[in-house]
């Protein structure tokens, strides 16, 4: 007679192997990557236990949480033992992850370097699968006065309205600007029409006495800035 099928829900490992406790005793910062997604999905399958499913799902991604928050809740039940339930909770906790990097984002309101500008706005537009445009407005002290998505795009480009660009920088008061749009590619070469938009929102911008700083391209791993890189 067979042996019955043995159950991978973490509560039926011992104490020493139960991420959760293991979490509650010991903290949040000695847990693996896989033990704190094993955690969200509770259970493996018949064949694999909840960590094991989880090193899985991470090794596909090359153990990269940026990549992992990328999937789709459609490509993370591809993989057996996942349904949609716990998909759409990993779904969840990455996007919670994602936003509150962005609240530390907030942070940063004084610009003094390309830098700055890529830790404000990565957390809104790196991990994106879709181009987007976005402009800092800014006081005589380089404050960030507002910051404004002025584009969404498709995955091969995105427009900018220049007349809008002009009128939201006047009724703010800006001095200065500063603009960034983000390549899905993840190419850090800027593109003919790239280098078209800079020149022409810097002419535009000229004739109000608007200073253009600086042009980032952000992509998710790094950035191009048209100030260091003298294009400006």
């Amino acid at each position: 007679m067979p042996d019955k099928a043995t159950s991978f829900s973490i509560k039926n490992w011992s104490d020493d192997d139960k991420p959760r406790e293991k979490l509650v005793q010991k903290g949040r910062s000695v847990l693996s990557d896989a033990e704190l997604i094993a955690i969200l999905i509770g259970s493996g399958s018949r064949s694999e236990s909840a960590v094991e499913l989880s090193k899985r799902i991470l090794a596909s991604v090359d153990n990269n949480l940026n990549e992992l928050g990328r999937l789709s809740v459609k490509q993370l039940m591809a993989f057996k033992g996942i349904g949609e339930a716990k998909a759409v909770t990993i779904a969840a906790a990455l996007e919670m992850g994602r936003r509150r990097r962005g609240e530390e984002s907030r942070k940063v309101n004084k610009i003094s370097s390309s830098q700055d500008v890529y830790h404000l706005l990565h957390p809104l537009m790196g991990e994106l699968e879709h181009e987007e445009f976005w402009i800092l407005f800014l006081n005589n002290s380089n404050k960030v006065l507002h910051k404004a998505q002025m584009s969404k795009g498709g995955i091969t480009g995105t427009l900018v309205d220049v007349r809008l660009v002009m009128k939201q920088a006047l009724e703010l008061g800006a001095v200065a600007i500063i603009l960034a749009h983000n390549h899905p590619s993840g190419t850090l070469r800027p593109s003919a029409a790239d280098k078209q938009i800079t020149q022409k929102i810097k002419l535009a911008s000229e004739t109000l006495d608007v200073k253009v700083l600086d042009h980032l391209i952000i992509t998710q791993k790094s950035y191009f800035s048209f100030a260091d890189e003298k294009l400006l």
